[in-house]
């Protein structure tokens, strides 16, 4: 409010301004050099009240930049601050021994798992492979038997039935 009260009071000096340099010119004109004079330093003066002015107007303008920095600052100060208590609430819920305990507890189950492992991968000694090799070999000596010859004799002749089933089929040609 203050800058915009300052600069209405800016340009009614300015207004005044002009009408005195045109009012100098014509008291010169007339030949009142005295009245012209009075009137150019009290022109004078009200530059210099204009130049305080457009100093303090650059002062409240600078005041406002500041405020508004600073505005801007404590909704950052008040987001670290927001921030730092949701940080506290998870330290609350979980401790540095929670976390210690968690670790400690998934690396021993990795140990038990490791031993687990090893005792499968090891557990087969070498009487176990060949064992196994051996009951592979039976089982696929049994899937290899060969069914029994047929002690009838073969027929010489072929019978009319069994050569129609016997005679190639016919080629389907598609019509042009």
């Amino acid at each position: 409010q203050q800058r915009d009260k300052l600069k209405q009071y800016q340009k009614r000096i300015n207004l005044n301004l002009e009408r005195e340099r045109a009012l100098a010119r014509q008291l010169l004109k007339d030949g009142k050099k005295e009245k012209a004079m009075l009137l150019l330093k009290k022109k004078r003066y009200q530059e210099q009240l204009l130049d305080r002015t457009e100093n303090q107007i650059s002062n409240l303008e600078r005041m406002v930049q500041d405020i508004e920095f600073t505005q801007i600052e404590m909704k950052v100060i008040e987001g670290l601050k927001i921030g730092n208590e949701c940080l506290h609430k998870m330290h609350q819920v979980m401790s540095i021994e929670e976390v210690e305990r968690i670790i400690g507890e998934t690396q021993d189950a990795v140990e038990y798992q490791r031993q687990i492992d090893e005792i499968l991968a090891g557990s087969l000694t070498e009487e176990d492979e060949d064992a196994i090799l051996e009951e592979l070999n039976a089982i696929t000596q049994e899937q290899m038997e060969l069914p029994e010859v047929p002690s009838e004799p073969l027929p010489e002749k072929i019978t009319e039935a069994s050569s129609i089933k016997n005679r190639p089929k016919p080629e389907l040609v598609a019509a042009s």
